[in-house]
């Protein structure tokens, strides 16, 4: 390569380089950190001596078992993209997570452990909020020599991740995903083969700009396929895909876009209505992404005589490109827990009502609703309908067709001698004719709101039923059915999140960070699933599934007066109110005290507490409290005077405050004259 075309190629680089608009918060640590400083509570990263990157070395950890680097303040009034690159050297881990200045907590946005031999590049979406917030940058390196985490450069830039020119020699975070002899390659420049037939570049129209392209002249094997992918989406996003191309050969290629999902599920969104294009042509295709998915770019070749395809400028919009294609639609409108009535759900008008909607007063002997404890559910075959030969069906509204959706509800048996047909869920159409069954009871219940996820699609407008049927009354009992909600897309990917924010937990991975300090005058916490073992006392099963896991104290093991207590990870505190909201079991006759702590320093103060007996169903209970420093919150548990005193906590949230509802007044003691008394 000549001098001449070397100072050529720079330019050309420069010139792409000036074209990317970098918002405040990018950094290169050519020269300094750009306004990034080390959190001071924990271990400092440090800037390497010819600059270029910042590192987080595992033998400047000391005491302290991570590093932290804090953004300055930024402004985020449109959607833009973090782009990240970054090392992993040796063992450990790099995270990314958004502090907002009104939150209690940091969101974790990415995070990677993989090591590498070379840099890698991370693509973050970030949706526009309102206020300020900063971005943080935690490293744990693994302790022992070689293993360090480094940044090579942050960009943070207007638009969507999966947008891309291929001017920047990073591609936009695109990868090709390899083949011995089909791939997907930069092409352009001014020092391209002059005999080659490839395009110009489109941004720039000419020879100096990039594009991607892949050419059928190593193609040894019938269909060798070349993919090139995106970064995986990061937040929900719809909206229009726009990109150029140019097909040669067509005869001999096959070119097609898809989406790819975490579960690994490809979906084909567009493939060309023209064998071949000589110039470069325009296509615009309507993605839904209500979760995470990859857009695959893939070309198939019959031999090596099959021609080339080239790709250039790929952007996105949050408008529909076309006006037919429907709006997104909201599931939410079949969501219900029965607080304030049957929302869109409604029965069949002849036989009467089977379905009705109740509550249960906190009592010893009847589990209350999934959603507080003290709510409203649905109960079939009550006394209203006691009766051998019913049929009870509860349709839920008309919902689009050719969507996923994830369907989640919660459901209780009591009194069943044989449990065929006590419930099933089934899906109607248009002209009330069941489709499929979808799911029914396979399992005798225990008294406990038990967790059914159901993912379905259908190409036609369909709405779901509910059906118990009771054929001999005395085989009979009564079902329960309560929170039911519906999601676009896969159950299985929208789980919820792998990694909640800190204070969050519902214990069914581990203990999420939770600690406590065993003494030998001390009970403990313990996490468990299924009933307790001692009987008359502690839950039949968790709040977050009926069959996962919760935490509780086991009061056999303890003597009476005896605390235990479970401590949160670190808050870092907030300028405005907080609201800690989570479930506590306390039923049995000794039942002693749960207490939340606020810890500060050396000092602790009293939030919220419950003593004795509450009820056999767990029980909502919503904390407002406010902190502006760094504070940890203790969930408290003192044995009472026997060893009928479990008591139990589960699925613990924390949100901004103050807590929508007046919160938890309950404060039954557990005797009463109507120990089981529903209402209707």
């Amino acid at each position: 390569m000549s001098f001449l075309h070397l100072i050529t190629l720079l330019a050309v680089a420069l010139v792409a380089r000036s074209q990317t608009q970098l918002l405040r918060g990018s950094c290169t640590f050519e020269a300094d950190s750009c306004g990034y400083t080390s959190d001071p509570a924990y271990a400092a990263w440090t800037i390497n001596d010819e600059g270029r990157f910042i590192t987080a070395e595992s033998l400047s950890f000391g005491e302290k078992e991570k590093h932290v680097l804090v953004s300055p303040e930024l402004e985020l009034r449109d959607w833009s993209c973090v782009r990240l690159v970054y090392q992993i050297s040796g063992s450990g881990s790099l995270q990314l997570h958004l502090r907002s200045e009104e939150e209690n907590f940091d969101y974790m946005l990415w995070s990677a452990e993989k090591p590498s031999d070379s840099w890698l590049i991370a693509s973050v979406d970030l949706r526009n909020i309102s206020g300020s917030y900063q971005l943080l940058f935690e490293a744990k390196p693994t302790r022992g020599m070689g293993n360090s985490v480094a940044v090579f450069e942050i960009h943070i830039i207007p638009g969507y991740c999966m947008e891309c020119n291929f001017e920047e020699h990073h591609l936009c975070g695109y990868s090709n995903q390899w083949n011995p002899n089909v791939n997907w390659y930069v092409g352009g420049s001014l020092v391209r083969d002059p005999r080659s037939n490839l395009p110009d570049d489109h941004t720039m129209n000419n020879g100096r700009g990039h594009y991607m392209y892949v050419d059928s002249v190593y193609a040894k094997r019938f269909q060798e396929v070349a993919k090139l992918v995106s970064p995986m989406t990061t937040t929900p996003m719809t909206g229009c895909l726009s990109f150029y191309y140019q097909r040669d050969q067509a005869i001999g290629n096959f070119f097609s876009v898809f989406t790819k999902d975490q579960l690994g599920h490809y979906e084909e969104i567009w493939r060309p209505d023209v064998y071949a294009t000589s110039s470069w042509k325009l296509v615009q295709v309507d993605i839904k992404a209500p979760h995470p998915l990859e857009v695959v770019f893939e070309v198939a070749f019959n031999s090596a005589r099959g021609g080339h395809v080239a790709l250039d400028d790929i952007s996105f919009s949050s408008e529909f490109c076309h006006t037919e294609t429907e709006p997104e639609f909201d599931p939410s409108v079949a969501n219900c827990d029965f607080e304030e009535g049957l929302c869109q759900y409604y029965q069949e008008q002849t036989g009467g009502s089977l379905w009705n909607k109740v509550s249960v007063k906190p009592n010893v002997y009847r589990i209350g609703d999934h959603t507080t404890g003290t709510g409203s559910f649905l109960l079939t075959n009550t006394r209203h309908a006691s009766r051998p030969g019913y049929v009870g069906r509860l349709f839920g509204p008309f919902l689009p067709g050719n969507h996923k959706y994830c369907l989640r509800f919660y459901y209780a048996l009591h009194g069943f001698m044989k449990i065929d047909n006590a419930l099933a869920l089934y899906v109607y159409d248009e002209n009330n004719i069941a489709q499929e069954k979808l799911w029914t009871v396979s399992e005798r219940s225990r008294d406990v709101w038990t967790e059914v996820e159901v993912t379905y699609l259908k190409p036609m407008s369909t709405k779901v039923a509910f059906v118990s049927i009771c054929r001999n009354f005395w085989d009979c009992g009564l079902v329960s059915l309560d929170d039911i909600s519906v999601t676009l897309g896969d159950c299985r990917v929208n789980a919820g999140p792998l990694n909640p924010p800190p204070g969050h937990c519902n214990f069914e991975t581990g203990d999420c960070g939770y600690t406590q300090k065993k003494k030998a005058k001390k009970g403990h916490w313990l996490r468990i699933r299924g009933q307790t073992p001692t009987s008359y006392t502690g839950p039949k099963g968790d709040h977050t599934l009926g069959v996962g896991y919760f935490m509780y104290i086991e009061a056999s093991h303890m003597l009476p007066k005896q605390s235990a207590q479970l401590m949160s990870t670190e808050l870092r505190g907030s300028s405005v109110p907080q609201c800690l909201i989570f479930f506590y079991h306390m039923y049995g006759s000794g039942t002693g005290t749960l207490s939340i702590l606020l810890r500060k320093g050396d000092k602790e103060r009293l939030l919220w507490s419950r003593q004795g007996e509450q009820s056999v169903s767990w029980m909502k209970a919503m904390v407002d409290y406010e902190c502006y420093t760094r504070h940890w919150v203790i969930f408290e548990a003192t044995r009472g005077s026997s060893i009928r005193s479990d008591i139990a906590i589960d699925d613990v949230v924390f949100k901004k405050g103050p807590c929508k509802d007046p919160g938890d007044s309950v404060s039954y003691s557990g005797f009463s004259e109507n120990f089981n008394e529903i209402e209707y």
